[in-house]
């Protein structure tokens, strides 16, 4: 097994990223939690109060695409791992903005990898189901799957993972690989499907969702999410790819819905807007090797899940 007694984590003041560093701090063996993060939109150094208290913590606003202090960090603190969950990640803004897609995604992975293999450390990416692009009802992707990504967001994060790859073929790195389904949990950003709903509903205001809103997406909590990622790094082996998922479908107009009839407002807030370019039908992830191989699976149930986070995220966004 791998060492979690002194780790470096990109991207931990992002949504997964916090969420992996409250788990981290739950395990006694993390003697040393760096954060660096480079503080765009989205994230922030709000979503790690409490966790920063503890003397195990410590935060460095910085880029990845730094190679000298990526290194130096490492160095510094004797880094028994690096876990990369530094990314661009809404697919809207890759298809405005793909070149901050690129230089993040690609590039800044690129710089991790470099910085790893210089210390002989091991390497997590987390990675995205978006990757493999539309998968059929009822198959499931598992861990063989073409890559066929539609989006930027994705076709970077399919870009990453391959150099991932890479790295372990050609220089020998000690790498591994989560890829994830569509997360929810407390400190979402704004931008994302379900606090969107919630912020609009609670203002009356129309909920926007594209095109029919059947697009299919499988929902895991981020405190399972992140326990697997835990797990991956822990137990995986090396170049080898992990699926995250839990295997609760539901659809984007469902989940509308749901949000509606928990908040008390009528379904006529919904709204459809035009389908955005490369929108995928469905994603499916089959989770069968993370089980088998890390003994990880998703435990909070969707329903449970789903009702306390629109509550908390409920009362945060009609404070802010």
């Amino acid at each position: 097994m791998r060492s979690l007694r002194s780790i470096l984590l990109t991207g931990g003041a992002g949504f997964i990223g916090s969420t992996l560093v409250r788990q981290l701090l739950m395990r006694d063996e993390v003697e040393r939690l760096v954060v660096l993060d480079s503080l765009t939109y989205a994230g922030s150094r709000e979503n790690l109060v409490g966790p920063d208290r503890d003397p195990r913590f410590h935060f460095v606003e910085g880029d990845i695409l730094d190679l000298a202090l990526v290194t130096r960090l490492l160095r510094e603190n004797a880094c028994s791992g690096l876990m990369n969950l530094a990314a661009e990640s809404h697919v809207d803004n890759s298809i405005e903005r793909p070149g901050d897609f690129i230089s993040t995604n690609i590039g800044g992975t690129s710089v991790l990898l470099e910085a790893a293999r210089s210390v002989a450390v091991p390497f997590l990416q987390c990675s995205t189901d978006e990757v493999y692009g539309p998968i059929n009802f009822p198959k499931y992707a598992d861990e063989s799957q073409k890559l066929r990504p539609s989006s930027p967001y994705s076709a970077s994060k399919a870009s990453a993972d391959l150099l991932v790859q890479a790295a372990n073929t050609t220089y020998g790195q000690d790498v591994v690989i989560a890829r994830c389904t569509n997360n929810y949990g407390p400190r979402q950003h704004p931008e994302k499907l379900i606090p969107k709903m919630i912020y609009h509903a609670l203002r009356d205001e129309p909920l926007p969702i594209y095109g029919s809103g059947q697009q299919i997406r499988d929902w895991i909590h981020v405190e399972d999410c992140a326990k697997g990622l835990i797990a991956t790094f822990e137990k995986g082996h090396s170049n080898r790819i992990y699926h995250l998922g839990a295997k609760f479908e539901r659809t984007n107009l469902g989940i509308a819905r749901s949000i509606l009839k928990q908040l008390h407002k009528p379904e006529s807030l919904i709204q459809q807007a035009p389908d955005r370019p490369g929108h995928d039908a469905r994603y499916a992830l089959d989770p069968r090797l993370a089980l088998i191989e890390l003994d990880w699976r998703a435990r909070i149930p969707f329903r449970s899940g789903f009702e306390e986070v629109v509550r908390e995220l409920s009362q945060n966004l009609r404070l802010g």
